[in-house]
């Protein structure tokens, strides 16, 4: 699809959702025993970049520019159905199809521009039936979407950016091939799944998964879990540090296939009385692959309040990460997978524009949040984040960090990492605002300050920056 097209049923698709507010005008058919709904989600998100990853790829090789500008969109229509097979209404049989046409117009800040796809987001059939008054089984095939706990490793199982556009709103969700399992007895779920990622065809690493979750959800605040993850097969490369020296990172294709994790997470309000808003939640996973020796770990403790008493009810929170990395004096693999996780600032990206260039593999980060609500559709959060390296001289993220190093005045050699530790000091403001129950509009601007582990590659970097407005339409 044109983006210039896109565009436009873009407008359309806004106007329509500020008169049809208070209509049901999706419903296609509703009768007793069978339902036909479609759905409709559109997004647009104006961005603005200044010193694009703090200028160190303004140099003259490169011909990228640090400073751009992009508008991006997506428009997501759908159609579901249920049906009620039986008179006594403890079964039904549902199914959902949609898609996502997403555009980017400009450049973004990946140097792609100007580009977009049309591709099958949801298309799966399901059947749902009660084995008993407490207990019900669920079986799916198909597209959709799947997240295990709170989304550290499974997550996102659609790819947007590159040639696909709309990189920053991320409109895919879905895995492109799904089995999925769901037996619940009271506030017990079990969950086993198949899933197949939908990668971009210019990426493609043929990754297959499956496992289980088996979780204990009394609500949204008090909630503890395991999950269990196989890789069935992959092509994905692992970079891994060079033992005992400087060197150039090895890059072996093929090493997440047979990854093992086992992912714990759990979230309470553990106190009484005077600190009974007072909440905690840990997440924590263990990888191995005997193949490849591999052994690696991954987790997050947080820690929060909120102030139900004070105006704006502001909930304060200090949050710790930490992800293993490759260590240089091993021969076998340490660096963590972060395989599929929910990369946004409010749920495990590592930093706000950090995230850019870190994934969640030898990073850690302490983080402090402060989210307030001024009014009950106006939400104003603040974030701090300060990133460091786990390993030194160790990969921080595929083809990323690799310098020259002079030693001792003699000649140069390649290594992975950085030599010091510290690596960026994030700062986001984020304004959202729920227009009404279908239409939310969310501004922000952030930025980030180099650390000595930048620095030491290249020391005239600068502030990067970098804003944005955008609204999504959801019916």
């Amino acid at each position: 699809m044109k983006p210039q097209l896109l565009l436009r049923i873009c407008f359309i698709v806004s106007s329509i959702g500020l008169w049809s507010q208070e209509t049901n005008f999706l419903t296609l058919h509703n009768s007793e025993k069978f339902k036909v709904q479609g759905t409709l989600q559109f997004g647009a998100n104006a961005v603005a970049e200044t010193n694009l990853f703090w200028n160190l790829a303004d140099v003259p090789e490169l011909d990228f520019d640090s400073d751009t500008q992009w508008l991006e969109s997506y428009i997501k229509p759908g159609v579901g159905f249920t049906w009620l097979p039986s008179e006594s209404n403890t079964s039904k049989f549902y199914g959902k199809v949609s898609i996502v046409a997403s555009s980017t117009l400009g450049t973004d800040a990946f140097d792609e521009g100007d580009t977009g796809r049309t591709t099958i987001e949801e298309a799966h059939l399901g059947y749902k039936f009660n084995l008993n008054e407490t207990s019900s089984l669920d079986l799916s095939l198909g597209s959709q979407e799947l997240k295990l706990g709170t989304g550290m490793l499974i997550a996102n199982g659609g790819v947007s950016g590159f040639e696909r556009g709309a990189l920053k709103l991320g409109p895919r969700k879905a895995w492109e091939m799904t089995a999925i399992g769901k037996l619940k007895t009271k506030d017990l779920n079990i969950t086993g799944f198949y899933i197949d990622p939908n990668e971009l065809p210019s990426n493609d690493t043929r990754n297959e998964l499956a496992g289980f979750d088996v979780n204990l959800y009394k609500s949204a605040n008090k909630y503890i879990g395991l999950s269990y993850i196989h890789v069935t097969s992959s092509n994905a490369p692992y970079p891994q540090a060079t033992p005992n020296g400087p060197a150039p990172i090895t890059i072996t294709f093929g090493d997440r296939e047979d990854l093992n994790a086992l992912n714990f997470y759990g979230k309470s309000y553990p106190f009484k009385n005077e600190l009974k808003d007072v909440f905690t939640t840990i997440d924590f996973a263990y990888q191995w692959n005997s193949r490849i020796d591999l052994n690696s770990w991954g987790g997050r403790a947080q820690i929060g309040y909120d102030i139900k008493k004070w105006k704006w009810r502001p909930t304060v929170m200090l949050s710790y990460q930490i992800f293993s990395g490759d260590d240089p004096s091993t021969s076998g693999q340490e660096r963590f997978d972060p395989l599929y996780y929910e990369g946004s600032p409010s749920a495990w990206s590592t930093g706000s524009k950090s995230s850019m260039v870190f994934i969640n593999s030898n990073v850690k980060a302490f983080g402090f949040s402060v989210r307030t609500m001024p009014s009950p559709k106006d939400i104003l959060t603040f974030r701090y984040n300060a990133i460091s390296a786990h390993k030194l001289r160790s990969p921080l993220q595929f083809g990323q960090a690799a310098r020259v190093d002079f030693a001792d005045g003699e000649g140069s050699t390649v290594i992975a990492g950085v030599t010091e530790k510290p690596l960026a000091d994030d700062f986001f403001l984020e304004y959202n605002r729920i227009i009404n129950q279908n239409i939310f509009f969310n501004v922000g601007f952030s930025m980030s300050f180099a650390g000595k582990g930048i620095t030491s590659i290249r020391p005239d970097v600068s502030t990067w920056t970098g804003g944005f407005a955008n609204i999504v339409f959801n019916y």
